[in-house]
């Protein structure tokens, strides 16, 4: 027996060397010759990292029935569970994803990557109270679990409870400060909280981590229109539309900055390119009563109205 149990740790050694090497095939063709001898197919970890490997490849059929194989062979084994539940999520299943993930935390309530993954599912289907408990559980069991923070401060900001959704996005600042995401939502947040000048940087900021990130240039250019600051506006959204240039509603936006310095000309050809970029638009242009100054023109009809 010591023979056969040394002979299986030996093809999962291999196979682990060459999957590092990126060997994947040469990976599995040994898992595989250790999972036919009799005694591979009671040995969990053999079967654990032929799931794993399959998950990896894309084979998520085959990684399943390994899964289910370790379940039969230890009903208490939290990393099958799981297992099972990132396949279940990946396909949307969402129900048999949460039962998964339930039972691995049912078998180990320390499982933090069970928690953090149910939490998303929750907060996919709509469960923000779900959502919000397992990100917290996932948080009190790994103190840097940065998306974890991100994660709970958007449900949080989505609720309006804001200064919960800044206590959590700056915490998650503290583990990561270049994250352009974050500092996005630092922005949104101390928009909503009224804190104007701190949202400008933070959006500056986001802007600098990633130039190609549509909605930092939107959201600062908001701010600078309601500030009256037409210029300042258009400026940072043509530095988006050179980043960007496929993005309709930088375009849209920039024509209505253009219609409050009464430049109809210039409003009209950035509309023009918005529904050209995006036709549902034309609903939106229609309507704007900001817009009321490029409707005489010859081109709003032919573009927007015909």
């Amino acid at each position: 027996m010591k023979d056969k149990g040394y002979r299986i740790k030996n093809y999962i050694i291999i196979a682990q060397k060459m999957i590092d090497d990126g060997k994947i095939l040469h990976g599995l063709k040994h898992l595989l010759k250790g999972y036919r001898l009799p005694e591979g197919k009671k040995n969990e970890e053999l079967i654990l990292e032929l799931a794993l490997l399959y998950q990896t490849m894309g084979k998520l059929e085959k990684a399943k029935i390994k899964f289910k194989e370790l379940v039969k062979l230890n009903s208490e084994n939290s990393s099958a569970f799981y297992g099972l539940a990132i396949i279940f999520d990946e396909q949307g299943k969402h129900e048999k994803a949460i039962r998964n993930y339930s039972k691995a935390i049912e078998i180990d309530p320390y499982y933090h990557q069970a928690h953090f993954f149910l939490a998303n599912v929750y907060d996919r289907i709509g469960n923000q109270k779900g959502a919000i408990n397992h990100y917290k559980s996932a948080i009190e069991l790994k103190v840097d679990y940065f998306w974890a923070y991100v994660n709970l401060g958007s449900i949080y900001e989505e609720l309006d409870r804001d200064n919960d959704a800044l206590n959590m996005m700056t915490k998650a600042l503290k583990i990561n400060s270049q994250n352009y995401k974050v500092l996005f939502n630092m922005g949104v947040i101390l928009t909503k909280l009224g804190n104007m000048e701190e949202a400008i940087d933070y959006y500056k900021r986001s802007i600098k981590q990633n130039s190609n990130y549509p909605y930092s240039y939107l959201n600062l250019a908001v701010i600078y229109s309601k500030q009256k600051k037409y210029k300042s506006a258009i400026t940072v959204i043509s530095r988006g539309i050179t980043e960007n240039p496929d993005v309709a509603v930088l375009y849209y936006n920039r024509g209505c900055y253009y219609a409050q310095l009464n430049m109809p000309e210039y409003a009209l050809k950035d509309v023009i390119k918005s529904v050209r970029l995006n036709p549902k638009l034309k609903k939106s242009v229609k309507e704007d009563t900001d817009l009321q100054i490029i409707k005489p023109f010859k081109d709003y009809k032919y573009f927007i109205e015909g």
